[in-house]
Order: structure tokens, then sequence, then C-alpha cells
């Protein structure tokens, strides 16, 4: 059976800053795809380049600093026909932004406007992108926040972000993703600031919305149990770069760079037993910014099965068997 197109593909992403001590590029080689209906989670500590990532495909970098440097972010229009988003002028990604591909942000209180009730927010991004009026907008508003469960909707429109709970103004900012029906939906740790049982009703609820409306999902996380949960994909990144993609069961089955084996080692559920008694739960010693700067594999200051070649040249990002990608010159040896 022939996979169908994706609707993101990433390849070879390479983003550039301009500072006072010379260009940085912090993400570099970034290849991952995200398919209609299916979710896509993008691992990695923090600092590796996850958030950068999603900041190139949504347009939002600053450009004043930099930008995007190399390398394509395909999209799948409603046409079928495919735009590279990196060479798209501002004005034709502001028509895409909100409407195709919207973005629910990390911290809801640092995004939502506090002088604005939270009605009025999704109603004037509904206004904006379908020229509906302002009755109808609002009618829209209401409900999106009836779909994204918060209660008596039609009052809490009213409300403004400081009137509501983390959680809430959480399901806020994805009924503002999804006023427009968009067709891709990136989530940066959306999940990050709230209480276990929170976490697990906005992880329920972007999985619904994603079923229910075909969506594809790019899911930005450092939880490994998170995942484990929602993801039907995954692509690992260590300081800026993909070292590892796959289905999410062969990744838990299988991991195959040795970062992605050190990261699950460092689950809890994966702790073991030391000489005292104790479990003892494992951690990758270093630092991302240490081995950002090695001349090598990104990764290899790191390592524990690190070799001389390691050290000298950087590997590419290589297929394996079921489209597993891995980038490590000795992953057939572990």
């Amino acid at each position: 059976m022939t996979q169908p197109a994706p609707l993101l593909a990433i390849e070879n992403l390479a983003v550039t800053f301009r500072t006072e001590a010379g260009n940085v590029t912090p993400v570099r080689g970034v290849d991952l795809a995200v398919f209609a209906g299916r979710t896509t989670a993008l691992v990695g500590e923090s600092g590796s380049g996850k958030s950068v990532t999603a900041l190139a495909v949504m347009g939002l970098l600053p450009r004043a600093s930099g930008g995007i440097s190399g390398g394509s972010v395909r999209y799948r229009l409603k046409s079928g026909e495919t735009s590279d988003l990196a060479k798209l002028p501002p004005e034709g990604m502001r028509r895409l932004r909100g409407r195709e591909i919207a973005m629910i942000f990390q911290e809801p209180m640092t995004s939502l406007n506090p002088v604005l009730s939270v009605g009025e927010q999704i109603a004037e991004q509904v206004r904006h992108h379908t020229g509906t009026g302002s009755a109808a907008a609002m009618r829209r508003a209401v409900e999106m926040l009836g779909l994204v469960e918060i209660p008596d909707a039609a009052r809490r429109a009213a409300d403004y972000p400081h009137q509501m709970s983390g959680g809430m103004r959480q399901r806020v900012m994805i009924a503002l993703a999804m006023s427009c029906n968009p067709r891709l939906l990136i989530a940066d740790e959306p999940t990050t600031a709230l209480d276990v049982t929170i976490q697990a009703q906005i992880l329920a609820l972007v999985d619904r919305l994603r079923r229910e409306h075909d969506m594809g999902v790019l899911f930005i996380t450092h939880n490994l149990g998170v995942v484990a949960e929602i993801a039907d994909d995954v692509t690992v990144m260590y300081a800026g770069e993909a070292v590892e993609a796959a289905e999410v069961r062969t990744m838990f089955r299988d991991p195959r760079h040795p970062y992605t084996r050190a990261l699950i080692d460092c689950l809890p559920a994966r702790a073991r037993t030391g000489a005292d008694g104790r479990r003892v739960v494992s951690s990758i010693p270093g630092s991302v910014g240490a081995a950002a700067a090695a001349g090598g594999c990104k990764f290899a200051p790191r390592c524990s099965h690190a070799a001389p070649p390691c050290h000298a040249a950087h590997p590419i990002l290589e297929p394996s068997d079921g489209g597993h990608m891995i980038r490590c010159f000795r992953w057939r040896d572990l």
C-alpha cells in the first residue's frame, strides 16, 4: 500500500541567527514529516531546537536577527499543490497562518492578550481569516469554547485570561488554534505547566480533535511518557538536528541511536536497583550546549559508544528498514 504524501515535509532545515559574536546556527539538519490524521512527536532535551523548528514552520522567527538559512519546509495545500514555506513571502505566510496552520504555544498566560476577553480573541481571528461578521464570529468563539469542553461557554467567553485557571487558559489556546479548522496543528509543549490530571485531559482533547478533523499534529515535548500516549510517529532531536525517526512502537521497541536509548533509559520505569537496594534512575552525563560544539557527531562527547570516527566526522541521517532513520556511525554494532 502506497503511503500518502505528507501534509508537512521538512528537509535538511537550517536556521541561523546573527549575533554580535557572529552567526549562530542552532538548528541544522532537521528532517521530519507530518501526515494528515497522524501525530508526529518532536522530542529531545531542552535546548535541542524543537521550538525554533516550530517557529520556522510558522514563519515566526524574528526577521531582523535571522531566519531559515537552508533546506525546505514543504506544505501540501488543500488544492494538492505543495508550497515551500521557507520561500513564501510574509503576506503569503499570513494567509496560511491561523487558517490552515495553527499553533498552540507553550505558555498561555503570555500568549493570550490580557486586555481582551477570551471570546473576543477567538472571534478576532475568525473575522480576520473568514470575513465573518462580529455576531457570527462571537457565536463561533462560543462554539469553540464548548468544543474544548469549557463549561458554560457563553458566559466564560466574556472572561479575561487572568480569570481562568492554567488548564482553562490552555483550552482557550486550543480553541483559538482550532477556530478556523486548520489542517496542521503545531503544539509546543502545551502541557508543561499543568498538573498530571489536567495534562491528561489536554492530551485527550488534542487527540480527539485530531481524529474528528483529520488534522496532522506536530507535538513538541521532552516527555517520553506523552510521546508513548499520543504519537503515531517520532522524530528525536539533539543539538539542533534530527538523530532518529521512526513509528512510535518501533522507536520504543527498537531504539537504535545511542541518544534515543539513553533518553528511554532515563524513564523512571527503567530505574535499576543499586548496590544498596535503592532504585536508581539513569541520567545522561554532560549537557547539550557542550556537545553542540563538537566537530564530529554532536552526541559523541556524551556517548558511551563513541569511537574515533565519531569525533572526526559528522554522520548523515540514513535509512534503515521500515522507514527507520538513524544519524549514527555505529548503530549497526549496538
